[in-house]
């Protein structure tokens, strides 16, 4: 079942160990089929060494397992909320990676400077607020979900498709599993920069917007010209 998604869904999970954002068993990617409403993602705790494709996990949008030998990724339940609350986007990815890490530790959007930043993120990454004691008790990982949509009323999901969760970690989302991936990289990178730039001059201020435009818009605007005509 979705052999073709479990082969994807691997190769960007492996993407995340390449690329850095992961150590031990620190990340999860899922992919969503939306014709058939199934979620491929991450068996929970298994070795990014060890894994193959047929041990991704195919769950229901009620988080049933439908196919696989393993549990599947304890946050799985965030993903799936993203999954009903976006309902136009097809990756979803979750990591530890360090300097996003620092900035949800600090509970601190990272900041569009400059940019690299802009080129991905059409304005600041926000970062979610703490979630409360009972929220964390009971259903904690569907809460870190709900918590992450709230940060988003008001906010485009598709033009800076990433948040912080606070005290917690970076989720970011795209279009498809490679999608979701890339953001999570250029996340990581971003952050790095700006913990660096505040590190360099505490009185920085965010990017002119007339550049933010420039720069998002060439990538991602209806007159887009960055790249190749495809």
């Amino acid at each position: 079942m979705l052999e073709e998604l479990k082969k994807r869904v691997l190769k960007e999970n492996l993407e995340l160990v390449k690329n850095g954002l992961v150590v031990l068993t620190w990340g999860n990617v899922s992919g969503i089929d939306r014709e058939k409403n199934l979620v491929v993602i991450k068996p929970s705790g298994v070795s990014y060494d060890d894994m193959k494709a047929e041990d991704m996990v195919v769950v229901d949008l009620d988080g049933n397992v439908v196919e696989g030998k393993y549990k599947p990724s304890s946050d799985t339940p965030t993903h799936i909320y993203l999954y009903k609350q976006f309902k136009d986007i097809g990756g979803v990815v979750h990591t530890h990676s360090t300097n996003a890490v620092a900035f949800a530790q600090a509970g601190r959007d990272i900041v569009a400077y400059g940019t690299t930043h802009a080129d991905n993120f059409y304005g600041d990454v926000p970062c979610s607020r703490q979630l409360l004691k009972e929220e964390i008790e009971n259903g904690y990982e569907l809460n870190t979900g709900k918590v992450i949509a709230e940060t988003f009323v008001g906010k485009d999901h598709n033009a800076i498709p990433a948040v912080i969760v606070k005290n917690h970690g970076p989720f970011s989302w795209g279009k498809s599993p490679e999608d979701a991936v890339h953001n999570a990289i250029v996340l990581e990178e971003v952050a790095k920069m700006a913990l660096k730039t505040e590190l360099l001059n505490k009185k920085v201020k965010r990017i002119d917007k007339y550049l933010l435009d420039k720069h998002y818009n060439r990538k991602h605007g209806k007159n887009a010209y960055y790249g190749q005509n495809k």
